[in-house]
């Protein structure tokens, strides 16, 4: 092939066009960026194909956009791929008239992608420019012995200097396409994403396969430039009607397929030369084409822009998956968030209730509170209950038995664990069932499991008990506090000191436990508010009402935001597990933001 003319640029080097092709390549830097920081942490049914898509628009935006948007005075870059068994290295090696690739008949040949270029432009392929993920290497590959274990793999590009290749183009012999090795295929379909000019070899017998015809669809769908090679044709007497056939078949599907304006070139099979070369007939058209292509600088550029533009337009596409993706994981997180706020928001609700409601007043805490009252008819007499009550426990002046307070703060006390407790595991289970009916929700349980230093995180801890009766036990002092400061005055000192401290303190709380249901008289009520209302009336003899009133309101709060504080620790555990997940919430925005930068950054070069 002949040397390439000096020719200017695709841009005609205008101010505003040079500016604007600057914003365009930070956009793109921008969305490139966000595809290398984002993570999928969560096993949604979308993950696995938003980190493909993120993978391959940053390899395209890597291999192909930006390199090009960089240096469009670049070499063109044409890629030949195609099916296994096409004959892509024999053609790379006829074209040049040099062994530059490893043509056989072992699969898979080419085990590293090697890219011929002239000597001349080795500075553009010697860099990182275009496929900065693959490592480079220089020379020809071995022909004497067919790849080896040890011989280079998809990770290596091979660079060839040969003059055999006109400046400003570079033929880069890619992997199959539906190679048996995951990782050659994968390599194809990137390498042909870097192309600015698809040369798609196939032969007679498979020039219908599936697998390159969905990569010749989505070249299509991105109006990339492509040229067909219609290889290995049969070249014996009585073959030229199955060419016609072959060749206006395969030139339908290209029609039907959006390429019908792909050149196409046919290859007859011949015998190779003393040289291993095809005969230089038989690539003689395809030659000539390259070469003309090579030479004409306005043809080139338009075979860029053309291969540029649609790439360009295809990105919201292209990063519509991972986009999607990222979505869904936050939302997904939310999700979860929400199902702990309110599994435990409920919990916080019944607590509540059942603090205030009269509902503790009930078994144990009633019993001991009768028997320090005095009485099992509360309701019928409450002045009267009240005086036996500050008769008897004067009695203890005059060295009689005294009814004793203690019992009644210990049976509160269980009976406030039992609740605690209650309602703080039926949060987690609520949360844990919650969790197992989402998509990512197994997750979340695992590592709620491996999170916990002492177990389980949506189990209570084995020291929960201990520390609710240690925060009871602290709130009652705080109640006997509160009792002592009230009747600190003159006026109602003297009544304080002939009840007791203690004794009006468990009256307090047992005002406490039915606040919210506080209805002193009726035959209607229930025996546990009954009970309250003893002590209220207790209390209102030594206080006022008002003071019991805000007394009640007092010590109700105190004892809420110590159970808050105590309960919270569970669900702010979970909350950070999920939020140890490693979920970017912000990413989708980001994302998004670097596509619509993209977009209307193309649109002002356009």
């Amino acid at each position: 092939m002949g040397e390439r003319r000096a020719t200017p640029g695709w841009h005609a080097g205008s101010v505003s066009e040079a500016q604007g092709t600057e914003d365009l390549v930070r956009a793109l830097e921008e969305l490139r960026a966000g595809l290398a920081d984002l993570r999928l942490p969560l096993d949604l049914p979308d993950g696995a194909r938003g980190r493909a898509a993120a993978t391959a628009l940053r390899d395209r935006l890597d291999d192909h956009l930006l390199p090009r948007l960089r240096a469009v005075d670049a070499p063109l870059l044409a890629v030949v791929g195609g099916s296994t068994g096409a004959g892509k290295s024999t053609l790379v090696n006829a074209l040049l008239r040099e062994r530059v690739s490893v043509a056989g008949a072992l699969r898979p040949t080419t085990r590293a992608p090697v890219l011929a270029h002239h000597p001349e432009d080795a500075r553009w392929f010697t860099g990182d420019r275009v496929l900065p993920a693959l490592a480079r290497a220089t020379g020809a590959e071995e022909q004497v012995a067919p790849p080896s274990a040890d011989a280079p793999g998809p990770a290596e590009l091979r660079l060839v200097a040969s003059a055999g290749v006109p400046q400003g183009l570079a033929l880069l012999d890619a992997p199959d396409v539906d190679s048996v090795v995951d990782a050659n295929r994968a390599l194809a379909a990137q390498l042909l994403g870097a192309a600015d000019l698809w040369l798609f070899v196939t032969t007679a017998s498979r020039y219908a396969d599936a697998v390159p015809w969905a990569l010749l669809a989505d070249a299509a769908a991105r109006g990339a430039s492509v040229a067909v090679v219609l290889d290995r044709v049969p070249s014996g007497p009585g073959d030229a009607d199955v060419l016609r056939e072959v060749r206006g078949d395969l030139a339908g599907m290209l029609r039907d397929g959006g390429l019908g304006a792909a050149p196409l070139f046919t290859v007859l099979e011949g015998a190779t030369g003393e040289d291993g070369l095809l005969p230089a007939a038989a690539v003689a058209p395809l030659r000539r084409w390259l070469e003309d292509l090579a030479g004409d600088a306005r043809r080139r550029a338009t075979v860029v822009r053309r291969t540029l533009t649609g790439a360009l337009e295809a990105v919201p596409a292209s990063a519509a998956p991972a986009l999607g993706a990222a979505a869904a994981q936050t939302a997904a997180l939310e999700a979860l968030r929400s199902d702990v706020v309110a599994a435990f928001a409920q919990g916080r609700e019944e607590l509540e209730g059942e603090l205030t409601d009269g509902t503790l007043l009930r078994g144990e805490v009633l019993a001991r509170w009768q028997e320090f009252v005095g009485t099992g008819e509360l309701l019928r007499n409450l002045d009267s209950a009240v005086g036996r009550l500050r008769d008897r426990v004067s009695a203890a002046v005059r060295g009689r038995p005294a009814p004793r307070p203690e019992p009644v703060g210990d049976a509160v006390r269980t009976g406030v664990v039992a609740l605690v407790r209650a309602r703080c595991a039926g949060a987690l289970d609520r949360t844990r069932d919650r969790w197992l009916a989402r998509p990512a929700g197994a997750q979340a349980v695992a590592l709620a499991g491996s999170a916990g230093t002492a177990g389980d995180l949506l189990d209570l801890p084995a020291d929960f008990d201990e520390r609710v009766a240690r925060l009871v036990r602290d709130w009652q002092r705080g109640v006997l506090e509160l009792v002592r400061e009230e009747g600190a005055g003159r006026r109602s000192r003297a009544r304080v000191l002939s009840f007791g401290v203690n004794a009006l303190g468990v009256a307090l709380m047992v005002v406490v436990f039915a606040s919210t249901a506080f209805i002193p008289t009726g035959a209607e009520v229930g025996v546990g508010v009954g009970a309250a209302a003893v002590g209220q009336r207790l209390l209102e003899a030594v206080f006022g009402d008002a003071a019991v009133r805000a007394l009640a309101d007092r010590a109700r709060a105190d004892l809420l935001r110590r159970v808050d504080e105590l309960v919270d620790g569970p669900r702010v555990r979970l909350l950070e597990v999920l939020a140890a997940t490693g979920v970017d919430e912000e990413a989708p925005a980001r994302l998004e933001r670097a596509v619509a930068a993209v977009v209307a950054a193309r649109r002002a070069t356009a």
